[in-house]
């Protein structure tokens, strides 16, 4: 980035909830049905309709507008966004506009080791529109198709301050946003499906001044590294416009994430130019102070106050808090496993690791683990209580995932148990001496490296299934007695 100018960014970020119908009218709300198989008469906006609002969406609102801080307005009014788009049937789209739901919360984020707090301009209750469709195998090279299922499919656009101040904050404010969505249940966060959306503006301005410069608008990003990929793009480009003595135009571009470029769509909208007028067909929303209350009960713990939970409460450490509270599944898993044994940090570092290595390597969730929370807490303290060794649970584990076993029915089938008679450890390792008394002799001398070659010995000779910690006692001992 420059040393002269610096960037300015807001995000428009519109969230699809996880109602079972739309906003306005009972058709199912749910992804992936066949093209234009969701519809009816109020999502098409034929003459004689009426809309009805869905009393979900006030609540899935309230929810968010308490996580991030914001102020409930006691009443907000719906608004009628008029422009033409082929996926718009209607011609406009309801929306909020000069009373909007809530305003003037905040969002806290972490970069590096520093704490923000990203402001809220305002989130507000719309319908989302339709969805065109571009593919060279349609027979007409030209022809655009349209599904109009997700007409009318709730949404919550969050308009943040322009406070964002680089891309790396910008992919952090969404990280967060996505969090706590997730943990609020209103959404599942996926940007490949279209369920988080997010458009930025962004302007550059020389150092230290307070006006904001001409600002583009970004579209067209699937993932939260396209975002990051695509404000730098766009940075560095009206940085050298601006350098050069030019002028930034104000337009909306889209990101082309195959060749990392952004590229002119249309001159940006002012919101003068949708013609915003309340909707005649929709009363005002009134919120009553003792529905916020009983929203407010029942809200679960967010992804912040259970990071600091886990740190203060179960001593574990900051980063594996952060990466286990990253997912709300993820998270409850860990909890389900945490409360059956004593050594949370031992619990924390399995789910880090064997869990995750699992759900990556077999694409699964989950809820589709063979190895559930109470097995590997089975697992956790076999090797707590000395039954098995780590490296035998690791064993146990990934045959429970492949089998479905219970991890005692493996243990025992397989003959896992750790040998345990001291004796029989003593006679294999004064059997491995006598077979390699120069290797002693060198040990003797001095070579501690031989040690190792001595554990490894034992632990081939005992298939792995002592414990490594009477190995190296009854090994010193008999070395030093030598």
């Amino acid at each position: 980035m420059s040393e002269k100018y610096e960037p300015v960014i807001g995000l428009e970020v519109h969230i699809q909830l996880l109602t079972k119908s739309k906003i306005f009218c009972n058709c199912s709300a749910a992804f992936g049905a066949d093209q234009n198989s969701q519809v009816c008469p109020v999502c098409l906006g034929l003459p004689g309709v009426l809309p009805v609002l869905n009393e979900k969406v006030v609540e899935f609102a309230t929810r968010l507008a308490l996580a991030t801080n914001s102020r409930i307005n006691k009443r907000s009014i719906f608004a009628r966004k008029n422009y033409f788009y082929p996926d718009l049937p209607k011609g406009y789209q309801i929306s909020q506009f000069e009373e909007p739901f809530c305003e003037h919360g905040f969002v806290k984020i972490n970069v590096g080791d520093e704490t923000r707090k990203i402001g809220l301009t305002r989130i507000h209750l719309e319908e989302d529109a339709g969805k065109s469709m571009h593919s060279e195998s349609y027979v007409a090279k030209n022809e655009t198709l349209v599904d109009i299922n997700r007409c009318g499919v709730p949404l919550l656009e969050i308009v943040s301050e322009p406070e964002i101040k680089t891309p790396a904050e910008a992919y952090a404010y969404l990280n967060s946003l996505r969090q706590i969505v997730r943990y609020l249940g209103i959404c599942d966060g996926n940007m490949e499906e279209g369920s988080l959306r997010c458009d930025a503006n962004i302007s550059v301005r020389p150092v230290g001044a307070t006006t904001l410069g001409t600002k583009t608008e970004l579209k067209n990003m699937n993932s939260f590294s396209a975002v990051e990929k695509a404000l730098e793009y766009e940075i560095n480009r009206q940085t050298q416009i601006v350098e050069n003595g030019g002028k930034i135009l104000q337009e909306t571009l889209l990101w082309d994430a195959d060749n990392n470029v952004a590229e002119s769509m249309r001159s940006k909208e002012f919101s003068h130019d949708y013609r915003y007028f309340p909707d005649p067909d929709l009363v005002p929303v009134v919120i009553k102070q003792e529905y916020i209350e009983n929203i407010q009960a029942q809200m679960p713990e967010l992804p912040a106050a259970k990071k600091q939970r886990y740190v203060e409460e179960m001593n574990i450490p900051d980063y594996d808090a952060g990466v286990l509270t990253d997912d709300p599944e993820l998270a409850q898993y860990f909890e389900n496993v945490a409360q059956h044994v004593n050594d949370k940090k031992s619990a924390s570092n399995w789910v880090m690791g064997e869990v995750l290595r699992t759900l990556k390597e077999e694409q699964c969730t989950i809820s589709e683990m063979n190895v559930t929370p109470e097995y590997l807490a089975e697992i956790l303290t076999s090797v707590d209580e000395g039954v098995i060794t780590r490296k035998m649970g690791q064993k146990v584990f990934n045959l429970v995932q492949e089998t479905g076993k219970t991890p005692k029915v493996i243990i025992k089938e397989q003959g896992l148990e750790q040998i345990s008679d001291t004796s029989e450890i003593e006679s294999i390792i004064e059997n491995i001496l006598n077979q390699n008394v120069k290797d002693v002799q060198a040990y003797q001398a001095g070579n501690n490296k031989v040690f190792g070659f001595f554990m490894g010995q034992v632990m081939r000779a005992t298939g792995g299934k002592a414990n490594p910690k009477t190995i190296t006692e009854i090994l010193k001992k008999k070395l030093e007695s030598k």
